[in-house]
Formats: structure tokens, sequence, C-alpha cells
């Protein structure tokens, strides 16, 4: 285990040699060494100092630190800053890190769900389509009574299958029961009670 304290202090001179500019110094002098984990050397700036924080997130500010502080110990080094001077300051911004990635792999997740859920009912759609264009004599109402169950079992099957729990997958079904009114010359919200019917078992 290192000490990130003592390695800052003999970094500190050096970094100021390779560095020009009263607020990068100021910067520099006025950064709080917090801990070193997983690469990650911690800083840390007091309250009232935060705007400082662009000095040393500098490219070529960063770099030096980084190269200054990876020459004594192994491994590479990533610089991050933080507002805050101790190791409950760093924390809590884990913390932060971990919902933040949390909140980002929910919308990820909720993205491809609408995704999936869109290629899905777009799928339903055009195999409705694909039916009815392969129903024989369908301008006889027998044969659109047909077609018009079975659409109803393939969108509310569709429905079991994938839940509606977005706005693009609601247009998308939304879609299916017109297509399905069209073709069999109903209301669409007929259509519609007769797939929640079939598929809830009413």
């Amino acid at each position: 285990m290192y000490d990130v304290q003592a390695i800052w202090s003999e970094c500190l001179p050096e970094v100021m040699n390779a560095v020009t500019g009263v607020g990068v110094w100021t910067a520099l002098k006025s950064a709080v060494p917090i801990a070193f984990e997983e690469g990650t050397l911690v800083l840390g700036l007091p309250g009232g100092q935060t705007e400082l924080a662009g000095h040393l997130r500098l490219p070529q500010t960063k770099r030096i630190v980084e190269t200054s502080f990876q020459k004594r110990v192994d491994g590479r080094v990533e610089l991050r800053i933080i507002p805050g001077t101790t190791i409950q300051d760093w924390e809590t911004e884990k913390r932060r890190d971990l919902e933040k990635r949390r909140l980002q792999e929910q919308a990820l997740a909720r993205a491809r769900a609408e995704v999936a859920a869109g290629k899905s009912w777009e799928g339903i759609y055009e195999q409705l389509s694909r039916k009815y264009a392969a129903t024989p004599q369908r301008s006889l109402p027998q044969n659109r009574a047909k077609f018009f169950l079975e659409a109803v079992d393939i969108v509310a099957t569709a429905l079991i299958e994938t839940p509606i729990t977005d706005d693009m997958a609601e247009r998308n079904y939304a879609r299916c029961l017109e297509r399905i009114a069209t073709y069999c010359e109903l209301p669409s919200a007929y259509v519609g009670v007769k797939v929640l019917e079939k598929s809830f078992g009413g």
C-alpha cells in the first residue's frame, strides 16, 4: 500500500517546475492527496477552491502529474480531481459514480428495450400484411373473418410476449390494430378489445 501523501510531496516540486501559470501553481498547492486506488490518484480541493479544478484537468497538467506519480508506483496512473479533501469525500464521490453508472445502465437498457419492442411490433405489422396478402379470396367476408381471428391471435400473443412499456411500442401496437381494422373493415377500438380479451382471457 502506497503512502499517497508522501509520494505527492515528492511529486509536487517536480510537477510545479514543469508547468507554468499562477492558476496552475495555486491549484497544485491547494490540492490534497486523498487516495491512490486501482490506478486512480485522487486529489481533492477545499470547498472554496473547487474552481481551481479546471487547471488540474488541463491535458498537459494532468499528464505531467500522472507521469510524475507513475514513476513512483507500479502501473498506469489516472488523475481524478474531486471536491473535498477527506476520504469521506472520496467515498461520497464513489457512491455518486455508482449511482450515475446505474442510471446510465438503466437508460441504456430502456433504450435497448425500446428498440427491441419497436422492431418486434414492426415485425408483427409486416407479418399481418403478409398474412392478409396470402389470404385466398379475401374479398369474401368469411375469409376476412378467418383472417381477423388469426390476426387477433398473432397480436394478442405478441402483447403477452412483448408488453407495452414505452411510447414507441404503444404507437407500433396501435398501427397493428389499425391495420387489422382497415383490412377487416372494423372499428380499431373493437379490434383492440378483441386483442385484450384474447391476451388476458377475458
